[in-house]
């Protein structure tokens, strides 16, 4: 039998404090894993999911808006958006439905630095999301975007925006069919 010395009785007690650590490191990890994922399975986090897949976006008339893909991200968690025009114009958004607070929450940036932040829930069956920015000449911008499931499947977009006098005007219409 081996007598270790007081050196390496000390250096047997370190390596199995560290590897104490190390699981107990993993342990605090795996449960936090496994707690993103029960807050994600909330039934609200599905309330958008009619606007999920890949799109094209027309106009009232017709003509191609853009193309729109949209999916689900992060465990399931957050809804990406990615539109395009072809034409030189592009964005995407993040949204999540906020569980304690229970709405859901929207952040728009696109290519001509817009940033939008828009909150909202799903009232009657149509995603409606409202916020506010500043235009250019610093009055303020209310909007308020609904999205609505239709029956065939496609989804219509409408945004409402506010001029300097806070009358309210259609910025976009958009219907969104499946590619």
């Amino acid at each position: 039998m081996r007598i270790l010395s007081g050196f390496q009785r000390s250096l047997l007690r370190l390596v199995a404090s560290l590897g104490w650590c190390l699981v107990s490191v993993a342990a605090a990890n795996a449960g936090t894993a496994a707690a993103a994922p029960a807050v994600c399975a909330h039934p609200a986090m599905r309330e958008f999911d009619f606007w999920l897949g890949e799109w094209e976006v027309h106009t009232p008339d017709g003509k191609l808006a853009g193309t729109n893909s949209i999916k689900r991200e992060y465990d399931g968690c957050v809804i990406h958006e990615k539109y395009t025009t072809g034409r030189g114009y592009s964005g995407e958004s993040l949204n999540i439905y906020d569980v304690p607070r229970q709405f859901w929450h929207q952040t728009w940036v696109d290519n001509s630095g817009t940033l939008l932040l828009l909150e909202g829930q799903l009232q009657a069956g149509k995603m409606v999301l409202e916020g506010q920015n500043l235009a250019a000449e610093g009055h303020k911008v209310l909007h308020r975007i609904t999205w609505t499931p239709n029956a065939n499947g496609s989804v219509r977009q409408l945004w409402e925006s506010t001029d300097a006098k806070g009358i309210w005007s259609v910025a976009f219409d958009g219907l969104y069919t499946k590619k």
